[in-house]
């Protein structure tokens, strides 16, 4: 980890703080129920001139700059509201949409853009939509854009593995962590994720190609698709009435994650880098502001061409030198471990690695290209974690062995094997207090030492954990939005990675659904422990094929029996009900707060 420059973050300061109109005072955002969903007042610890031991110095200083909160302006405009992303909740969009309103007077939305497929840029949407015109039929007539692909992902990231990705998400954003030095004090990209409602509403404008053109209230804006870079549905925007570019999440003022430690498919490093040289040749020349969906916009022509060429050398060499180092024969642990950045970029501030990190980047390129396996045979077929702890304890002496020979790594500095050490003690003895209390105090000093905020947190988050500390409720569990939005293949996929295979083993039975609602019928398989769908199916083709149960119903009465067992009413019922009664009884839930720091 590097120390960027005074200059660097000087500029960044002043930034931040350009085009200042108002804030929240105070920043507490409630729910309908007068819950706290979020507050920014919990991060005035922040001002604090003294930086304490328990903080990176650098990580405290970007926690400052997100933790700054309100209305600023970017550029001159006169109509209507667009807006661009809408939060993770509705209660923090429409706080903020008061705001701009109490200032700029009472307007009405009159578009929306996601300019990408994950929750903290979609989940508001309700919160500002109400200020749209409503057409005659209560639906909203305003344009609500999007790149293509961005229903799909958006849903499919978020139901698939959706619970493990929450429960991780826990530990990435630091939620149950206290807001104090020694606690929660950033993301980095920034200081973390509002709980409230989530909620989505479909695109009614896809984007498909770039150098597509849009106006919206008289506004031009030509887009540039960029795919598989922060997210696999996203895009940047053109403002050429405004001067003004949009990167998205693709451009930020830190390094980004190619692979998420809240879990999520690896990103491309390459394409990122040439989309981002694409943006250059597009709009560079053409653009004096350039702002993005997190943190602050850079101003100034030159000032943007160097920062968007830093950012696509910065993810160009972390690709190819990595690759370049795979086939000299090293895996991405090694590669990590050496991994050096060049002298000119080691110091810019938006390169830091306050929410991605060089090793853990380098790491995912090497898994998007080589899988998990690294060649080596040892690591072909290995015992999962509790029995190589068990085995691994009993060669070092036992477990009181093991933490007095981690006692000693820790008094030579050397935390990272300790914490491996540890970890085996704890996996081979849960039940160890001192190991677990020792291996607490271990991922502190970690944390405390880490530049990159998801690293501290997930430290912090352990440790918290190993102390028996309670866990919160998972912030993003509440997928009942989500839900409603899937199609009836991505619903009914949802519903196959929620059956229990083994025992679904002893049944074989076919299911004819006729969603009326939809026009669509589908045909369910449960065979070998695996349920198959077809979807897309039209009345005849269903009622030309035998099936052990038939029936039509509604959409809303399939989505409330797959989620809650519950059937209601249903219409041209044939066959053996019981197969649905089977089939409900084997679609299991997630534990939500499963163990992760314990056996």
């Amino acid at each position: 980890m590097t120390m960027g420059s005074s200059s660097d973050r000087t500029q960044c300061t002043h930034d931040a703080d350009r085009g200042f109109i108002d804030h929240l005072d105070p920043c507490i955002i409630r729910d309908s129920e007068n819950h706290i969903v979020w507050d920014n007042e919990s991060y005035k610890f922040l001002t604090e001139t003294t930086i304490p031991e328990t903080a990176n110095t650098n990580l405290w200083r970007q926690a400052q700059l997100v933790a700054k909160q309100g209305l600023y302006k970017v550029v001159d405009g006169e109509t209507g509201i667009i807006v661009i992303d809408c939060l993770t909740s509705t209660e923090c969009s429409k706080a903020a949409l008061d705001l701009y309103c109490k200032n700029r007077g009472n307007r009405n939305v009159v578009g929306v853009i996601f300019t990408h497929s994950h929750a903290d840029h979609f989940g508001g949407v309700k919160g500002v939509i109400s200020r749209a015109e409503p057409s005659r039929n209560g639906s909203t007539k305003i344009p609500i854009i999007a790149p293509k692909g961005f229903l799909e992902h958006a849903v499919s990231e978020n139901i698939f593995t959706g619970n493990a990705m929450a429960r991780r998400a826990g530990y990435m954003y630091g939620y149950h962590l206290a807001k104090c030095p020694h606690g929660q004090i950033s993301c980095g990209l920034g200081s973390t994720l509002s709980s409230g409602t989530i909620t989505i509403i479909s695109p009614n404008l896809d984007i498909t190609h770039t150098g597509q053109v849009e106006v919206v209230d008289g506004v031009e804006m030509i887009f540039q698709i960029t795919p598989g870079t922060e997210a696999p549905a996203e895009m940047n925007i053109f403002f050429p009435q405004f001067r003004a570019l949009c990167m998205a999440e693709n451009a930020t003022k830190c390094l980004h994650n190619i692979a998420t430690l809240r879990g999520a498919a690896v990103r491309d490093a390459l394409a990122w880098s040439s989309y981002l040289d694409e943006s250059i040749v597009l709009f560079a020349e053409k653009t004096d502001t350039t702002f993005a969906s997190h943190h602050w916009p850079t101003w100034g022509n030159d000032r943007i061409s160097k920062y968007l060429a830093e950012q696509r050398d910065l993810y160009a060499y972390l690709h190819d030198q990595t690759v370049r180092m795979i086939n000299q024969g090293l895996n991405g642990t090694e590669i990590a471990e050496n991994f050096v950045l060049p002298t000119k970029l080691q110091p810019v501030w938006h390169l830091q690695g306050f929410y991605g990190t060089v090793v853990h980047n380098v790491k995912a390129i090497y898994q998007r290209y080589m899988t998990w396996f690294d060649g080596n045979p040892s690591h072909l077929w290995e015992h999962p974690p509790a029995a190589s702890a068990e085995r691994y304890v009993s060669c070092m002496g036992g477990v009181e062995e093991a933490i007095r020979k981690s006692e000693s790594y820790i008094r030579e500095g050397d935390l990272r094997f300790a914490a491996t050490l540890l970890n085996h003690v704890v996996f081979a003895d849960p039940e160890n207090n001192r190991g677990k209390t020792l291996l607490a105090s271990t991922y502190e000093s970690l944390g405390y030492g880490s530049e990159n905020g998801p690293w501290r947190n997930f430290f912090l988050s352990g440790a918290s954990e190993l102390r028996g500390r309670d866990t919160p409720k998972n912030l993003l569990s509440d997928q009942s939005e989500m839900l409603k939005a899937l199609s009836l293949h991505q619903l009914l996929s949802s519903i196959a990675v929620r059956l229990n295979g083994p025992d679904a083993q002893a049944h074989n039975f076919t299911i004819n659904l006729y969603l009326s609602d939809l026009d669509e019928g589908c045909r369910l398989i449960l065979s070998n422990g695996a349920l198959i769908h077809r979807s897309g199916l039209k009345q005849k083709e269903l009622q030309d094929t035998v099936a052990d149960y038939s029936c039509f119903m509604t959409h809303s009465n399939l989505l409330t029996f797959l989620t809650t067992g519950t059937l209601q009413e249903v219409e041209m019922e044939k066959g053996e009900r019981s197969c649905l009664r089977i089939l409900s009884s084997l679609i299991e839930d997630f534990d939500e707060d499963f163990n992760i720091v314990l056996p």
